[in-house]
């Protein structure tokens, strides 16, 4: 019996996905079709693993990009684990700072002070977050280029773990 192919519509059906995503996730090589049906694509049925796993990356934030590179030229996941634990470390710091703003949110919801601005905790949060804004604004570009170029130099100097 041969391995069971899925057009392009049950597979966005079944994962989910609109049938515009999974022709762009074919463009980025994230995913292959295994050929056509009429003008449909056709897609082997492991497609929908392959998708799970890149929902997963996209839901812990991974770019697309980061994902594609998840993956070996034979299609298996080659997930880089130094990578698992930076963005694990990244989900930390954002649990942490939403946490502060959480917090803040319900403190201003029941503060008795006159008016949110006189309030000294919440001019604190709104400190914190002016300066969180700009400190983003200054560096949003810069780490993942020196990261890229660390993980690129990394993988070249290390030979086979």
């Amino acid at each position: 019996m041969g391995t069971m192919h899925l057009d392009i519509s049950e597979v966005a059906q079944r994962s989910g996905l609109p049938a515009s995503a999974l022709r762009y996730y074919e463009e980025k090589g994230l995913i292959a079709s295994s050929g056509r049906r009429g003008l449909r694509r056709l897609f082997d049925a492991g497609v929908l693993e392959r998708l799970a796993l890149i929902a997963l990356g996209r839901t812990a934030g991974f770019s697309l990009d980061e994902i594609a590179r998840m993956f070996g030229t034979d299609g298996q996941p080659r997930i880089d684990r130094l990578m698992l634990t930076a963005k694990a470390d990244e989900l930390d710091r954002t649990i942490r700072n939403l946490s502060v703003m959480r917090d803040g949110l319900r403190h201003a919801a029941v503060c008795s002070a006159p008016s949110h601005m006189a309030c000294p905790k919440f001019r604190r949060i709104l400190r914190a977050a002016g300066a969180g804004t700009a400190k983003a604004r200054e560096t949003s570009k810069k780490p993942e280029k020196v990261e890229t170029l660390a993980r690129g130099k990394r993988s070249r100097a290390s030979g086979p773990a």
